[in-house]
């Protein structure tokens, strides 16, 4: 059997925990579009509490920040890994840059949509439904 270079078992996990956080430490020292995301995120966190008012509604509403930021962290590191090829302009390092930044368009767009639609049936359907039936 082959050592694997991060381990096994328990010290696998351990060490891609660390490897995780040093991620997170990177895309908050270099990264000021996940910054933002964050702040974002950690603004929208606690509304969610309040906004939502059921466990679906909760897990959505939380659940499209983190593909956000998700979206925004692989985005970084494909722009890493290009820039760390050459600075010079290519047609497919171009590409590669474009194609993560539309996943982060869709990511926030995705983000707009669920909270949109959240906040759309806890405070407006119901109003809609008992206007239309008074009518």
């Amino acid at each position: 059997m082959l050592n694997k270079p991060n381990g096994t078992g328990f010290g696998r996990v351990i060490k891609a925990f660390k490897c995780s956080m040093l991620g997170f430490s990177a895309a908050i020292k270099h990264e000021s579009a996940f910054r933002q995301e964050l702040l974002l995120a950690a603004i929208l966190l606690p509304v969610s509490f309040v906004v939502a008012t059921t466990g679906v509604q909760l897990a959505l509403l939380i659940g499209v920040l983190i593909i956000l930021l998700l979206a925004e962290i692989i985005n970084s590191a494909i722009e890493a890994v290009v820039d760390r090829i050459g600075t010079e302009h290519h047609e497919l390092s171009g590409r590669a840059k474009d194609l993560g930044s539309s996943a982060v368009f869709l990511a926030l767009a995705l983000c707009i949509i669920v909270w949109a639609g959240v906040i759309y049936d806890v405070y407006f359907a119901n109003q809609t439904a008992t206007s239309f039936l008074t009518s």
